[in-house]
């Protein structure tokens, strides 16, 4: 089964830096799933991101 996961660091109308995190399977007529967590800053966010990119590519998933 192909699935896809995709994070994404982003500033919302307000201000607020987000982290937004899409995952689920290729092909599938649905858009999946997603999960949005605010940070305090972009370095913040940045971090959050390098640790789910590294934990992701220890379960397989590749960078693209």
């Amino acid at each position: 089964m192909s699935r896809y996961y995709a994070v994404d660091v982003e500033v919302d109308l307000f201000g607020y830096t987000l982290l937004v995190r899409r995952w689920g399977r290729i092909g599938r007529a649905g858009e999946g799933q997603q999960r949005v967590d605010e940070h305090t800053s972009d370095e913040a966010a940045a971090q959050a991101l390098e640790a789910l990119a590294r934990a992701k590519t220890r379960r397989g998933y590749e960078p693209a």
